[in-house]
């Protein structure tokens, strides 16, 4: 085996090193801090920029001042011991001084962010959306618009949105990352986040906190809507929905007499409140919180082995057959 020239080799070691930190360089991805979607994220991002730019000045004049001192006092054969100099007050002001007017630069705006993104104050005219986390899966309730879905929060571009969060049972973090912030879901103390989204678009979310078994697989997604859109969402989540037929009538009967009705609420079949309201099931695009898309085959799948597709997920396994898993699914894609 012949050896590699030298020029070779550190090309190939060069890309090696290159292409996994290219690789971790990705923007707008979907949990990216940096692509803000609305007035809140780009407040904190703001901040980053300053910190940042702050950052980056600083270890550009320590390099600077580490490479002149190496090479300006660098040791020379038969040179004489340099002066040695015991102390210096301008030097030893100005790294005294000079930290604190980095500091204070990064302070003052730090603060006032912290003062307006934690304002209780409600703005008068916001769309109230209460969010409540479950283990694993999101609640959100629209007080006023009189609609409840699950794991994927709808919201209007443009107007601002006040998100009021409550724990029923262990502490989570609600986390999207296009729209700002994490902030915590604890039983027992109610916190806000008020933000206004900016552009339509889907964002993903996630619980930032420790929650249990299934805590990785408790995400989210947020669909901002320009208005128009989004009150047609609105008047489909309050309308019944139609009445099956076929097979998707055979499965409501099965739903009806298993297990699923004393967790999950359907208008006009059962009042379950353990796990998410399932009225218009089929008109989201996913299922187990972001993890599926919501397709009858996964419908199906969940329905009969739900701990396979979401391990450590609550709901039961109910010994369904694949006649009667796919006749469910066939009722639940119809509720739109």
């Amino acid at each position: 085996m012949s050896p590699v020239p030298g020029g070779t080799l550190v090309v190939r070691v060069a890309l090696a090193t290159l292409v996994p930190l290219a690789g971790g360089c990705a923007w707008g991805g979907p949990m990216s801090t940096v692509v803000p979607a609305s007035d809140f994220a780009r407040s904190i991002l703001g901040v980053y920029a300053i910190i940042t730019w702050a950052t980056a000045l600083i270890g550009l004049t320590v390099f600077v001042a580490l490479g002149y001192i190496l090479v300006r006092y660098r040791a020379r054969p038969d040179a004489p011991l340099p002066a040695q100099i015991r102390g210096h007050t301008f030097l030893e002001l100005a790294w005294t001084i000079v930290p604190a007017l980095v500091l204070l630069v990064i302070a003052i705006p730090t603060i006032q962010i912290i003062f307006r993104t934690q304002s209780q104050a409600a703005p008068p005219r916001g769309l109230a959306v209460q969010v409540r986390g479950w283990q694993w899966w999101w609640e959100f309730r629209y007080p006023d618009l009189d609609v409840v879905t699950a794991n994927e929060l709808h919201l209007p571009v443009g107007r601002t949105i006040v998100i009021n969060l409550e724990g029923p049972d262990v502490i989570h973090s609600f986390w999207v990352p296009h729209l700002g912030g994490k902030r915590d879901v604890v039983p027992g103390r109610h916190n806000r986040i008020v933000l206004t989204p900016d552009r339509p678009g889907e964002h993903w979310g996630q619980c930032a906190e420790f929650c249990g078994a299934s805590h990785a697989n408790m995400g989210m997604r947020v669909i901002v809507q320009p208005a128009a859109e989004f009150d047609a969402w609105v008047a489909r989540q309050r309308a019944a929905p139609a009445e099956p037929s076929g097979l998707a009538a055979e499965g409501k009967a099965i739903f009806a007499k298993s297990a699923c009705v004393g967790c999950h609420t359907i208008e006009g079949v059962s009042a379950g409140m353990l796990g998410p309201n399932l009225t218009h099931f089929g008109g989201r695009t996913m299922l187990a919180a972001g993890m599926w898309p919501n397709t009858p085959a996964n419908v199906a799948a969940w329905v009969r082995e739900p701990q396979r597709l979401k391990p450590g997920a609550k709901m039961p396994e109910l010994g369904l057959t694949d006649e009667q898993a796919n006749a469910v699914a066939a009722y639940l894609i119809g509720l739109k």
